[in-house]
């Protein structure tokens, strides 16, 4: 699918994928109603209804495969952004046991961490165009801070070690959000879910292809059915992308004050 269907809102997404499943549809109808009228209709005629029964099944299990699959991206980005946002909150609070001026420092690379992500790494991520490549320059330099503190007490060489392994997890649950924003249905799967849904339909008209009435509320229903998983999967296909997508709330959350 094209990457402008992934920004859309969800309405008019819905409105889009629904109207390509009719226009499917409809030409399947057609075609096999224009089909009836020839002289090989009896050919047609002679297939079974169990037809439906394998590909129906085989139709179900992929979308319910593609179904986990953009779910579990979903669950996951979720959880990054939220280990990085824990994180970022522990090197906060433990910068406190620092002098003064050092925390002030580490607080202001914090915000900064913060602000890139939100101004920059999202809007990447969401175009699916975020490489690990591009260094957390605030975080890197935040760990310089810390690694440059000398403890003067027991509490600031523990403080120091907590923060370090702050923000080494902050590092970490970033470099595992901008993986999982590259994550996406390949259009190979996408191919295969809508030759299956096609060849259903073709197989509905088929069947009732006597029946011009009954094949038409049939395949209807179907279709109906067809998009409603297409636009599910598609929704949350990018988990970066779109109205119902992972936004950096849990970040803002902790911006120093």
């Amino acid at each position: 699918m094209g990457d402008w269907l992934y920004h859309l809102p969800v309405v008019w997404m819905a409105a889009v994928i629904f109207a390509a499943t009719g226009v499917v549809t409809v030409g399947v109808y057609k075609a096999v109603m224009l089909f009836a009228g020839t002289r090989r209709a009896n050919a047609l005629r002679a297939m079974s209804p169990a037809m439906l029964t394998p590909l129906a099944m085989l139709f179900g299990l992929i979308v319910a495969f593609l179904s986990v699959q953009v779910w579990n991206d979903a669950q996951r980005a979720d959880i990054a952004v939220t280990r990085e946002a824990s994180a970022l909150r522990r090197v906060v609070l433990l910068a406190a046991a620092f002098p003064a001026e050092t925390e002030a420092r580490v607080r202001e690379l914090v915000r900064r961490h913060i602000e890139d992500a939100v101004r920059k790494e999202w809007p990447a991520m969401a175009r699916q165009q975020a490489t690990l490549s591009t260094i957390a320059g605030a975080v890197s330099e935040s760990l310089s801070v810390a690694m440059s503190v000398r403890p003067q007490t027991d509490v600031q060489t523990l403080a120091q070690r907590e923060m370090l392994a702050a923000l080494q997890s902050a590092q970490e649950a970033r470099r595992e959000r901008i993986i999982i924003s590259r994550s996406s249905i390949n259009w190979v799967k996408w191919c295969v879910v809508i030759l299956l849904a096609v060849l259903i339909l073709t197989t509905i008209a088929i069947v009732h292809i006597d029946n011009r009435g009954t094949a038409a509320v049939a395949m209807s229903i179907f279709a109906t059915g067809v998009a409603a998983c297409l636009l599910l999967i598609a929704s949350h296909n990018r988990p970066f992308t779109g109205e119902i997508s992972v936004g950096p709330h849990a970040l803002l959350q902790v911006v120093p004050q």
